[in-house]
């Protein structure tokens, strides 16, 4: 699909949501984008992690997508995700800007995955129309992190700071693995991390879960924690004890 103005920017949709219930404030139309530097072990999406063309769409396609269902959307908005939302930051930017001309809550759901300080500019040219963003750091060991996902986890802790130090509401997800990233030593260390930044206004502790493995088997991808259990209910309760207690910023 060609863009009718040459100039103009189409973002590569792998799907959409439009009565997203679990990614932002209220009801929200969810867009997926196509793409993702990060091969995490774990991903629940991963037919999204390849930047072949899939759905191509401008802004305007969206935004006009979206005033079909506006009149459910009154508590909440747009959230973009993926994949990688940040992999194509220049049509994210674009449409958080016109989204934002049309009084519509935005909400950035990333791993930072794309992050370098060397994009800084691009980063706050998005974040100046990003209302909200919920960070993905999937581990707080960065050689872990390595294992776990393919990348170091330096430039997604340097954008936390970025985000702390701009006062973007944030809200940390943690997708919590048993015998991965459950141990105490682990949790305690994010827990220091966090406790650095004063603008998360939430922290919210994901299970692990194997519904995913499905679409790796489709995929004929080998899944290689096949053998990783989804955690107890002990365990997310401890999880969210060590992240939250006491957590001064939510009190």
């Amino acid at each position: 699909m060609k863009a009718s103005n040459p100039k103009e920017i189409l973002g590569n949709v792998h799907s959409i949501e439009t009565f997203g219930a679990y990614d932002g404030p209220g009801l929200r139309y969810v867009l997926f984008l196509q793409g993702c530097p990060l091969r995490c072990k774990f991903c629940h999406n991963r037919d999204t992690w390849g930047t072949e063309d899939n759905k191509l769409m401008s802004v305007d396609d969206i935004l006009n997508d979206y005033d079909k269902y506006r009149a459910f959307y009154k508590k909440g908005g747009i959230t973009v995700s993926g994949g990688e939302a940040t992999l194509q930051i220049e049509f994210l930017t674009e449409l958080f800007k016109k989204a934002k001309e049309k009084n519509i809550h935005t909400c950035l759901d990333t791993s930072a995955g794309t992050f370098s300080e060397t994009r800084i500019p691009e980063f706050e040219a998005l974040l100046q129309y990003t209302d909200l963003v919920l960070l993905d750091i999937k581990h707080i060991d960065d050689e872990r992190h390595k294992w776990l996902t393919g990348a170091s986890n330096k430039n997604i802790l340097k954008f936390a700071k970025i985000l702390s130090d701009k006062k973007i509401p944030t809200i940390l997800r943690h997708i919590l693995l048993p015998d991965i990233n459950s141990q105490d030593e682990y949790l305690y260390r994010l827990r220091d991390f966090i406790d650095t930044l004063d603008n998360f206004i939430g922290i919210d502790i994901l299970p692990y879960h194997t519904k995913g493995i499905m679409k790796w088997d489709n995929m004929g991808v080998d899944y290689e924690l096949k053998d990783t259990p989804e955690p107890t209910k002990q365990q997310v309760e401890h999880a969210e004890y060590v992240l939250k207690h006491n957590y001064k910023y939510m009190q």
